[in-house]
């Protein structure tokens, strides 16, 4: 367990790191395919920091996820401009850009349901965009392990999804399809966890990772239970999925290192 615990925080170290480091000068293919799995995860987050702050639940937490996910998504945006390869690439990350600025500006004003139904709007326009250049920089890399950076990274973006979606129930916004969208979204995190379960790239540490994530994944499901009985339990699902998303980014950073060597 100790050894687990120690591979855990190295890899999140890993993952983090580059947050810290001035000019983004150069990016390898398994970090773009990374950073690009991430700003899916922050369009997500982003909603859910707002809706945290709107709700009420975890107030003081919610700002402070909220200021670091934009720095991190603006950041992030420019690395892969520099590093995008094609034009096609450049151009998918340009209209990235143009929905970035209208995003931003709507997460930035005070919370309240009407601006909230919008902005989870725009987080879901922002998310397909994101992941059609995920897509595209997976393509490009022509990396059998980059399948596996981006459906673990794609794991991080459903943990901030679901709690998105979970606190968008919570405070009932006049959304269609909500309880559909929600459900989706658990069921496709967990058939994803089983796939990258089953991987024949998986070392001992990451399938011991992954056990671990999956122990995590059945705690929360009974709380997504609740909600059927009208029972909502927003602050245990923020702190649950907040646990998810950084087993997840842990692990994603391993699968990473793991691209990285490959090549």
């Amino acid at each position: 367990m100790r050894t687990l615990s120690i591979f855990l925080r190295s890899v999140l170290l890993l993952a983090l790191l580059p947050l810290s480091l001035p000019g983004w000068a150069a990016i390898s293919d398994a970090e773009a395919t990374n950073l690009s799995g991430m700003q899916r995860m922050l369009s997500q987050r982003i909603a859910k920091s707002y809706l945290m702050i709107g709700t009420d639940v975890r107030s003081d937490v919610g700002n402070e996820q909220l200021d670091q996910s934009m720095a991190s998504f603006e950041q992030n945006h420019l690395a892969l401009i520099e590093y995008a390869p094609s034009g096609d690439i450049r151009r998918e990350l340009d209209k990235t850009g143009s929905l970035w600025q209208s995003y931003r500006e709507l997460a930035l004003k005070r919370p309240d349901k009407t601006s909230a139904v919008q902005l989870l709007a725009l987080s879901d326009e922002l998310l397909a965009q994101c992941e059609k250049v995920v897509q595209m920089i997976e393509r490009h890399t022509g990396s059998s392990s980059a399948w596996l950076v981006n459906r673990s990274g794609r794991q991080r973006m459903l943990s901030q999804r679901i709690a998105k979606l979970y606190l968008a129930r919570s405070w009932h916004l006049p959304i269609d399809n909500l309880d559909q969208q929600f459900n989706q979204a658990v069921s496709e995190f967990g058939t994803a966890l089983s796939e990258l379960q089953s991987a024949k790239q998986n070392t001992r540490e990451i399938s011991a990772a992954l056990n671990k994530a999956d122990a995590q994944w059945q705690f929360s499901r009974v709380g997504f239970h609740l909600s059927e009985d009208g029972r909502y339990v927003p602050t245990v699902i923020t702190i649950t999925t907040e646990t998810l998303l950084g087993q997840m980014q842990a692990l994603t950073a391993a699968y990473t290192i793991h691209m990285q060597n490959e090549s």
